[in-house]
C-alpha cells in the first residue's frame, strides 16, 4: 500500500486552513484562455446553462473551426473549448458576440448561475427561475462593482425542489411554496427571507456586500464558505430538500427530454444531434446532461444512436473526471480512459453481488469523480466517492464536507471497479 494522502482539506472543516487568497483567481474565460498541453482552454458562461438552437450550434461550429471539435460541459452547466490555437481568442469573442454569448467583456467570467433544469416543465417547483436568471445575468453585467467578483463566485437559484441548492453556491435562492424566497449565504444552515419581487436584488446585495466585508476587514477570500463568519446567517431553517441530491433523471420528462453525456464530453456531430433533436431551446445541467424542454419522446431513439445517456440506472450516473491525461500536465493518468474502462465494468456486471463500478450505485449511491492529481478540479459538491490517481494505481475514499473521511484503499487498475462500487454504495 501507498502511504495515504488524505483528500483536499475542506476550507470550514475543523483545523481546516483557509485556502491562500491574496492573488487574482486563474479561472479561464472565453476571452482569458488557459493554456493547457492539448492548446488553449476557454470557458464560455451560460447563465443557468441557457442556449438557443443558434446559439449551440454557434458554439458546435467554433469548436471545429477553432478548437478540436469537441464541446465539454462542466458542473456550472457551461461549456469549454480545448485544442484552440493562442491567438484566436479575437475570432471566438467575435463569434460569442454574433449570437448573443457575450453580453460583457468585463464581467464574461463572473456571469456564473445555475438554476433547477426542470423548472417551469414540471409541477414540482414553486417558481419561475429561469426569469430569474435572465435578470440576474442582466444586472450582474450592469453593475460595475460585480467585475470584483471570483470568476470562480457562484449564484444558484433553486425553484424549491433542492437540486441546485445542494451544489455548494455562494449566494442562493430557493423558491418557497406560498410564501418568501430564502437567500442562503454559503454553508449557513439558515437563510434569509426576501420580500415578493426582490429576489434578485437580494442576491445581488449579498454578492455586493460580500465583496465590501472583505474590502473592510482586510481579508482575502473567492467564497463565502471560505469565510463563514463574515456575513450574518438567516434565522430561518433550510428546506430538508437541499441537501447533496440525484441529477436530473434522464429519458422521457414531463415536458420534455434529459439526456447524459459521457464526462460531460460531446463532439461537434454528437451536439448537433442534440439541437436536431430539440424544440429550439437546450438547458445544460450541472451534471453534465442536457434537458431539451419540449421536444417529444420519439427523439430519444436518435439521441441514444448519437452516444447520448438516455436510460436512467446506469453506473455512469453521477460519475465524472477531470481532464486527466494527455489534456493536462500535472494529471499522473489517463484517468477518463481508465474511469470509462471501470464503469462499463459495472455497466456489462449484472446483477451479482459486485456490479463493477456501480450499475445500482449510479441513482441509489454516491456520486464518484476520477481525479488525475490532488487538484480533484470539478469533484462534486457534499459528499462523494474520491478517485484519485496515484501513479501507481488509484486511491479511493469516501470524501466530503457531510462525513469524515474514510479510509483510503489504494488499488491497481484492474482493482478499482470493484472498490468504487463498494465505496458508492457507502451509508456511514
Amino acid at each position: 500500500m501507498l502511504a495515504a494522502m488524505p483528500p483536499t482539506p475542506d476550507a470550514t472543516a475543523p483545523g481546516a486552513a483557509v485556502p491562500d487568497r491574496g492573488r487574482a483567481d486563474a479561472c479561464p474565460g472565453a476571452l482569458r484562455l488557459h493554456t493547457a498541453d492539448d492548446g488553449g482552454l476557454a470557458r464560455v458562461r451560460l447563465p443557468g446553462g441557457l442556449l438557443t438552437d443558434r446559439q449551440a450550434n454557434a458554439l458546435a461550429e467554433a469548436s471545429q473551426a477553432l478548437g478540436d471539435g469537441e464541446l465539454e460541459t462542466t458542473s456550472r452547466g457551461n461549456v469549454q473549448l480545448r485544442g484552440l490555437a493562442p491567438d484566436c481568442g479575437a475570432e471566438l469573442g467575435e463569434r460569442l458576440r454574433a449570437v448573443g454569448l457575450l453580453p460583457s467583456d468585463t464581467h464574461e467570467r463572473v456571469r456564473n448561475i445555475v438554476a433547477s433544469p426542470l423548472a417551469g416543465l414540471d409541477t414540482l417547483g414553486n417558481a419561475d427561475v429561469q426569469a430569474w436568471v435572465r435578470e440576474l445575468d442582466a444586472r450582474l453585467c450592469a453593475s460595475d462593482w460585480a467585475a470584483g467578483l471570483s470568476g470562480k463566485f457562484l449564484f444558484a437559484l433553486d425553484d424549491g425542489r433542492g437540486d441546485v441548492a445542494a451544489l455548494d453556491a455562494d449566494v442562493t435562492l430557493i423558491a418557497a411554496p406560498g410564501g418568501p424566497a430564502l437567500l442562503r449565504l454559503g454553508r449557513a444552515e439558515r437563510g434569509h427571507p426576501v420580500e415578493a419581487g426582490q429576489e434578485v436584488t437580494a442576491a445581488l446585495d449579498a454578492a455586493r456586500a460580500f465583496l465590501d466585508a472583505l474590502r473592510g476587514s482586510g481579508r482575502k477570500a473567492w467564497h463565502l464558505r471560505e469565510v463563514p463568519d463574515l456575513l450574518p446567517a438567516g434565522t430561518v431553517p433550510l428546506p430538508t430538500a437541499c441537501v447533496p441530491s440525484a441529477a436530473a433523471p434522464v429519458g422521457a420528462l414531463p415536458g420534455g427530454l434529459s439526456v447524459g453525456m459521457r464526462f460531460g464530453r460531446a463532439s461537434a456531430a454528437q451536439w448537433r444531434a442534440l439541437v436536431a433533436a430539440s424544440a429550439g431551446e437546450l438547458r445544460l445541467t450541472p451534471w453534465r446532461g442536457a434537458v431539451l424542454p419540449g421536444a417529444p419522446a420519439d427523439r430519444l431513439p436518435a439521441l441514444a444512436a448519437a452516444g447520448f445517456r438516455t436510460e436512467p440506472g446506469s453506473a455512469w450516473e453521477r460519475a465524472t473526471a477531470c481532464t486527466g491525461l494527455p489534456g493536462c500536465a500535472k494529471s499522473l493518468a489517463d484517468v477518463r480512459a481508465d474511469a470509462a474502462r471501470a464503469l462499463d465494468a459495472g455497466a456489462g456486471a449484472g446483477s451479482g453481488a459486485v456490479s463493477g463500478a456501480g450499475a445500482s450505485a449510479g441513482t441509489d449511491g454516491l456520486p464518484v469523480h476520477w481525479s488525475g492529481c490532488e487538484r480533484r478540479c470539478g469533484h462534486p459538491a457534499g459528499r462523494w466517492v474520491d478517485v484519485l490517481a496515484t501513479g501507481h494505481g488509484y486511491r479511493v475514499t469516501v470524501n466530503g464536507p457531510t462525513t469524515t473521511a474514510g479510509a483510503p484503499v489504494d488499488v491497481r487498475n484492474e482493482e478499482m471497479a470493484e472498490a468504487v462500487a463498494e465505496a458508492r454504495r457507502t451509508t456511514k
